[in-house]
């Protein structure tokens, strides 16, 4: 069938290998996770230049939301294109990019007169709201957590705390930067358990950082993600995240949630914050939002614009080309219920999980909402010793079988297939990944 993968010839051939080492030649040194040289892309598959086909569930890294190449997105930027492509960035109007920020405002999540910045990444949508919240608030601190990950420009990098190796040799980042612990239960910091915990991993930012380390009255700002991404995809118990809206209020801190990569239908609800019932003050997208065009954005609460003109403001912003992805993808989300399926194939894909767990001791925990899913491997399920090595092995065994994975955490593996992926060939993955386990172990 066309939309499920074949077995697939590797190592890449004569074409792939060419490409390959140009790469490794002319472009500056980045993460690569498997030797593919990808060259279309259709729904949920991707072709190598060298024939071989394979099923994606990494979505270009949660962003091809609505499938690669969907129809309607790609007529959109061709129609776009040959009107208009750009013109004097922010410095004029533009009837797309009106209409694109009334429609940011009303899928954001709450009721509140919201305005709308456009950025070009997740990064830049996070500075944007390191300047909005430092200027509107007046104070100078921000608080963020362990493992969170906010992108890699030098004040984005100074919120993220995912791996040492973003940090290094960049000190000194951006200073008022207060890292704390997060909700990661199947680990937690503290050697406690959920619920008996009492939340002690939120309540000690006021019993001991705000009384020791930061003064409240001094913190802008509070940088979280409500699926901690490249953390491990770790999912916080939902009162811990009230608990932490909670303290923002009582300390007037602005909350701000980072949907960079939960957003946009990824956890079977429109935003990620969706699901623990909170609302924030401060939003950042980018990714899903434009269906692998570049583009980004903040929204915020109408009060806490700045007010002056030149206070912050960009070339390519809310590019119009990119204006008329982002359109198209929120029509093609409401239109074939992408949300829906996201929450449906989410929790089929996770009872599959679940099954492998059984089939897998070495697989110690499953989590996720929706279709952004992951495993943490583990070298035995009692002293949860992480399984590194078993991680990265099956992430081989499982492109060589046609199966695109992108890990995560320390030892844990994502599952973020396009919103548009079907049953067959979610049991298609797990088959593979299934099949993956066994030959990493053998």
């Amino acid at each position: 069938m066309e939309d499920l993968p074949e077995i697939v010839v590797t190592p890449p051939g004569p074409k792939g290998q060419e490409i390959i080492e140009m790469d490794s030649r002319y472009i500056a040194t980045t993460t690569k996770t498997s030797p593919v040289a990808v060259y279309r892309a259709k729904g949920a598959m991707v072709w190598g230049v060298d024939g071989n086909r394979y099923l994606d569930f990494t979505s270009g890294i949660g962003v091809t939301n609505t499938g690669h190449c969907h129809p309607k997105v790609v007529e959109a930027v061709q129609k776009q294109a040959a009107e208009l492509m750009h013109f004097a960035g922010t410095d004029f109007y533009y009837d797309i990019q009106a209409r694109l920020a009334q429609r940011l405002a009303e899928v954001a999540p709450g009721d509140d007169a919201k305005k709308v910045f456009f950025t070009n990444s997740g990064a830049e949508s996070v500075e944007a709201a390191i300047k909005l919240s430092r200027w509107s608030s007046e104070r100078k601190r921000f608080m963020a957590f362990i493992g969170a990950f906010h992108g890699r420009t030098m004040g984005a990098v100074s919120l993220t705390a995912s791996k040492a190796v973003q940090k290094e040799r960049f000190f000194p980042t951006m200073p008022g930067v207060t890292h704390v612990p997060f909700a990661y239960c199947y680990r937690c910091p503290y050697k406690m358990e959920y619920p008996s915990c009492d939340l002690w991993c939120a309540k000690i930012i006021e019993e001991v950082y705000s009384q020791q380390l930061v003064p409240p009255a001094q913190v802008a700002a509070l940088f979280m993600e409500p699926v901690q991404g490249e953390g491990g995809y770790l999912v916080p118990p939902s009162a811990w995240v009230k608990e932490i809206r909670a303290i923002c209020d009582r300390h007037g801190i602005l909350m701000v949630d980072d949907e960079v990569q939960a957003g946009f239908g990824r956890t079977g609800k429109w935003f990620g914050i969706q699901h623990h019932d909170v609302e924030a003050d401060i939003y950042t997208f980018a990714k899903g939002m434009g269906s692998g065009v570049p583009i980004g954005a903040m929204v915020f609460r109408e009060d806490l614009d700045w007010g002056v003109q030149g206070a912050h403001s960009n070339t390519y912003g809310g590019n119009l080309v990119a204006s008329a992805a982002v359109l198209a993808t929120i029509d093609v989300i409401e239109e074939e219920d992408l949300v829906g399926n996201s929450a449906r194939m989410g929790e089929h894909l996770h009872k599959r999980l679940l099954e492998l767990q059984e089939k897998h001791p070495e697989i110690g925990d499953v989590r996720g909402l929706g279709l952004m899913q992951a495993t943490e491997f583990v070298k035995d399920p009692t002293t949860k010793e992480r399984a590194i090595k078993l991680r990265d092995d099956m992430t081989v065994e499982a492109y060589k079988k046609g199966l695109i994975l992108l890990p995560c955490g320390k030892s844990s593996m994502r599952y973020i297939p396009p919103l548009i992926i079907k049953e067959h060939q979610v049991d298609a993955a797990v088959e593979i990944i299934d099949e993956s386990l066994k030959a990493a172990k053998a």
